[in-house]
């Protein structure tokens, strides 16, 4: 298995669709499989790079989107004109590409195990899902609990695409194909693994805690006390460096499972807060929750996010690199949280300096937690893969 990623920042996109080309086709002969990301200085052309990627690397199959940045090589490229792509040679794989859109076509879907594992190419070798969706029109509440039902234990990702903020205005590629709605992607089965990395950029506060009462995305009481309350007495025990920290984000980690004496990195599904009421004590998430479920308070800053994202990486150093990568990282991070601008790019060439890397900067990060599949912010998510 080989790949090769190329990146180029030229604003003409003739120019940087034949600079990818080209420097693909220096790198590798024969390509099984293209995944091309561009920013929206290119959703214009979006049509004419999509069919000179088909018709001049020829691969069995390509998918892809408009992002409002690119990665690739060493470089991360936001607010300026970027197209990326990741070329692989995968002998013996089994590649299925996919479209979905319409709210019909995913009413049928969603209700039919049987044909959504159709329509993704899901069969007894799958490894692996990655895929990029309009956030206008995909319905993920549904999607999700859909995809983990239908083929238990198959992580998706990838990323949301990003180039626009109305319906209509993002670009979804298939092949030689382009679409405004829906999700694209492509499944991954046969002599290959995919190992997967979601760091979501926080590190636990205080204590883990049992929801004992709630409703909807709304925690009432933590261990028989109002959650306003019990919060408040975390922050105030809390050194000042990490009561200043607080000021960056406060979120929740709701506990995947309960079954687990102690909780570590990993084992949360962190959300945003996005509501606290004094009157009653309540505090308001960003997702569903239900009373005994275990949660955690977290922070987010940028140090916090580069050490997390160092340590997950770290075991890559140490075993057979990755043939190649694909790294969704949120919007919100590169420059917006980072000093330092090619961040989340430089920490995977540290711990893989020999893997090629190619990505986005998503609205939205797919990645497993748990076992399940999740839709994150302020993520940075992997996608490895190697040959058997």
């Amino acid at each position: 298995m080989e790949f090769h990623s190329s990146l180029s920042d030229l604003e003409s996109s003739d120019e940087a669709v034949e600079q990818v080309i080209d420097d693909a086709r220096d790198a590798i002969d024969g390509a099984d499989v293209v995944f091309a990301f561009f920013t929206p200085h290119h959703r214009d052309q979006a049509a004419f790079i999509v069919e000179q990627l088909w018709l001049e690397l020829d691969p069995q199959c390509a998918v892809g989107c408009v992002g409002e940045g690119v990665i690739g090589g060493d470089r991360e490229i936001e607010r300026q004109p970027g197209l990326a792509i990741l070329v692989g040679k995968m002998p013996g794989a089994r590649l299925h590409p996919f479209h979905i859109a319409g709210k019909s076509h995913w009413h049928d879907l969603i209700e039919d195990a049987d044909a959504l594992r159709d329509r993704i190419g899901i069969g007894e070798e799958t490894r692996a899902v990655i895929g990029m969706g309009d956030p206008f029109s995909t319905p993920l509440d549904a999607f999700l609990p859909a995809l983990d039902a239908a083929a238990p234990g198959i992580p998706l990702i990838g990323g949301m695409a990003s180039g626009g903020r109305a319906p209509g205005v993002n670009v979804l590629a298939r092949n030689d194909e382009i679409f405004d709605e829906g999700f694209v992607g492509i499944s991954l089965s046969g002599p290959l693994e995919v190992e997967t990395i979601v760091s979501q950029g926080s590190r636990p506060i205080g204590r883990p805690l049992v929801i004992t009462r709630s409703h909807d995305n709304v925690i009432e009481q933590l261990g028989g006390r109002p959650a306003v309350e019990v919060l408040r007495e975390i922050v105030t025990s809390l050194s000042e460096s990490d009561q200043h920290l607080l000021q960056h984000g406060l979120l929740v980690g709701r506990a995947i499972s309960e079954y687990r004496e102690t909780f570590g990195r990993g084992d949360f599904l962190v959300r945003n807060i996005i509501g606290m009421d004094e009157q009653t004590g309540a505090i308001a998430m960003a997702d569903y929750v239900r009373t005994g479920q275990t949660i955690q308070f977290h922070a987010r800053d940028a140090a916090t996010a580069s050490e997390e994202l160092a340590a997950m990486l770290e075991p890559q150093s140490k075993s057979r690199p990755p043939a190649g990568a694909l790294l969704f990282s949120c919007n919100g991070r590169g420059t917006r949280l980072f000093d330092a601008p090619c961040h989340d790019i430089t920490a995977a060439r540290r711990a893989m300096p020999n893997t090629p890397v190619a990505g986005f900067f998503a609205a939205g990060e797919f990645g497993p937690v748990g076992g399940k599949n999740f839709i994150h912010g302020h993520t940075a998510s992997f996608a490895l893969l190697r040959g058997h």
